[in-house]
């Protein structure tokens, strides 16, 4: 069910195991191709190659690519009790979270009137993309919007596929309605991320004669149709990541309980058949046990049939190691997008980590967990971007500016000085700009 990759005794340098750890294999270069006339239909012709398009690809042609506000109003309004209260519950933890995360500004003064400030400042919109494919992801509302909320953005935009009455899944209406999201969209796929990367015009009366406005950054998951279009607008927006399939790797010891890493395994695999799950491992007795249990753990499981393909994808594997040194250097190589700790001093073992979206410590922490509740964010770098990119956050939705303020002695001071690199630079221009002012 799940391939086994003995690296016991063999050499761990980050060149050597990249060669070998397991990967889902996604081309998004070649996807691509197909995702660009739809981006370039969507800038010619708006909301009317919205229709077109979502008809081809979703089988529906929404009369509404605009939620009507009754419509949010209704989903709220039908949620269950139950569901509810864990998604304001969500809000409230992620918003406390992300509070923490704002960025402070900064003054230096070197001399009198010789002044450097700092100062953040939110982007003007954002477009947040919420996927609505194998399965239904209200809490990626809350991940996506929260942060920029938080961040202070001015105007926020929610687009998912629209179902077969022509609207996103009732679930995604609610929590936009819970966050107070009033622009939201019926529209899917690269040609979402056109429509927000680009705008569009209107097409019927009750489009307006703009439908959308563009926005200046772009988050959110998505297949890998999203991802490709997503690097093709690159450039006229702001983009959050190219996200490729999900991923979790477990760091586990033989104090780790098996029946928690097969279930954790198997939960990750259950987005859908390129999801990725890595146990890496020192102990060969915790492999024998989780690879035992993992047959009966996956046909107990409601989707079985896509968690079997994932778990026998090549994107999937138990990882042998010799030691916990070892394994570490496993997944500091391997970046996962989320990272589980299961040993015995797993907090220690946790501060000797380089790479990953984010971390869970010990035996409560699942993924799940931070999925939906711990108030940190679930929107993580995939396929080793971990190595130098971060998780969704506050400042992903905002940028630094600097300000110079010298008066006339400040910059007397250092005359001399910028006129020796402008011409070491061959350009006296430069320098003349300085000296202009002394004349």
């Amino acid at each position: 069910m799940i391939s086994r990759i003995d690296l016991r005794g063999r050499p761990l340098s980050a060149r050597a195991l990249a060669g070998v750890l397991p990967r889902p294999e996604v081309d998004v270069a070649h996807v691509a191709d197909q995702v660009a006339p739809v981006i370039a239909d969507v800038r010619a012709r708006g909301a009317a190659a919205l229709r077109d398009v979502s008809e081809r690809f979703d089988g529906v042609r929404p009369e509404n690519l605009r939620v009507p506000e009754q419509a949010l109003a209704d989903a709220l309004e039908a949620l269950a009790p139950r569901v509810r209260s864990a998604l304001e519950m969500s809000i409230r933890r992620s918003r406390a979270v992300h509070a923490q995360q704002r960025p402070a500004g900064f003054r230096i003064e070197f001399a009198p009137g010789a002044v450097v400030r700092q100062r953040w400042m939110p982007v003007r919109r954002v477009g947040l993309y919420v996927p609505g494919g194998l399965a239904v992801y209200p809490s990626s509302v809350v991940m996506n919007v929260v942060p920029a909320q938080e961040a202070g953005v001015a105007s926020l935009v929610v687009t998912s596929p629209p179902q077969a009455d022509g609207l996103p899944h009732p679930t995604i209406l609610a929590a936009c309605r819970l966050l107070g999201v009033e622009e939201v969209y019926a529209v899917g796929g690269a040609q979402a991320i056109a429509m927000l990367a680009y705008g569009a015009a209107g097409e019927l009366p009750q489009d307006g004669e703009v439908l959308c406005e563009p926005v200046d950054v772009i988050t959110g998951p998505g297949n890998q149709y999203v991802t490709a279009a997503k690097r093709l607008v690159r450039g006229a927006v702001g983009i959050d990541s190219e996200a490729g399939p999900t991923e979790i790797a477990i760091l586990a010891d033989g104090t780790a309980d098996p029946q928690h890493v097969a279930a954790d395994l198997v939960s990750q695999a259950e987005h859908g058949p390129t999801s990725a799950s890595v146990l890496v491992t020192p102990d060969i007795g915790l492999a024998d046990r989780v690879e035992a249990l993992l047959p009966d753990v996956v046909a107990a499981t409601k989707h079985s049939d896509r968690v079997t393909t994932a778990l026998g994808g090549p994107q999937s594997a138990i990882v042998l190691v010799d030691d916990l040194a070892a394994g570490l250097a496993v997944v500091n190589a391997y970046g996962a997008e989320h990272l589980e700790i299961q040993t015995a001093d797993a907090s220690e073992v946790a501060e000797q980590v380089t790479s990953a979206g984010a971390i869970f410590v010990g035996p409560y922490a699942p993924v799940s967990l931070g999925d939906y509740m711990a108030g940190s964010n679930h929107v993580l770098p995939t396929g080793g971007c971990a190595h130098y990119a971060s998780g969704l956050g506050v400042h992903s939705f905002m940028r630094a500016v600097q300000q110079v303020e010298y008066d006339e002695g400040g910059l007397a001071e250092l005359r001399e000085r910028i006129v020796a690199i402008a011409a070491a630079e061959d350009l006296p221009a430069h320098g003349e700009a300085v000296e202009a002012r002394f004349r």
